[in-house]
């Protein structure tokens, strides 16, 4: 399985989703652009996308909720470590509430994995990060892999980016 990341204004990336009703593409916003995701085994319909493999998944996307894309820029050398301990978390966050869907994308043409969650509203994204599931999650991720004391696998810090789809847009949940 693969996603495939484009970019564009809100009405192009709407127009491009209402052009392939039968792929599985959602268009989100936020951080002032629109971005369409297209899942699918096949080859996309973009001209120029960021391409990513799924190397883990739970649940199905949704057309309905709102993302976080935690964006995690790994070095070469560092990919193996950090996809085994990502890969081996997916279970504590599907049970949690509000979850929809987990993705861990491996980058195809850069160097910048996405560890994407699909939330019912922003709420249970908040709820999600001050649970202590997740900071347990986190600890034991940083002990195993020592990543305190192996800030060599990756390249820059980290960071989230976060979007609304148009009917979480319209429902005023943040």
């Amino acid at each position: 399985m693969n996603i495939f990341l484009t970019s564009g204004t809100m009405d192009f990336m709407n127009t491009i989703r209402k052009r392939y009703p039968n792929e599985t593409m959602v268009v989100m916003h936020g951080g002032g652009n629109s971005v369409l995701l297209h899942e699918t085994e096949g080859k996309t319909v973009f001209q120029t996308p960021r391409r990513y493999e799924v190397i883990s998944a739970s649940g199905t996307l949704t057309e309905d909720g709102f993302f976080a894309f935690n964006n995690i820029p790994i070095t070469d050398e560092g990919r193996p470590i950090f996809e085994h301990r990502f890969q081996s978390r997916i279970d504590d966050i599907a049970g949690e509430a509000g979850f929809v869907a987990y993705r861990l994308l491996r980058p195809l043409n850069s160097e910048t994995y996405i560890v994407l969650t699909q939330w019912t509203s922003k709420v249970f994204l908040n709820l999600w990060l001050d649970s202590p599931t997740y900071k347990k999650m986190h600890e034991t991720i940083e002990h195993e892999v020592g990543l305190d004391k192996m800030q060599h696998i990756f390249l820059s810090a980290p960071y989230v980016t976060t979007y609304k789809t148009k009917a979480e847009k319209e429902n005023n949940e943040e």
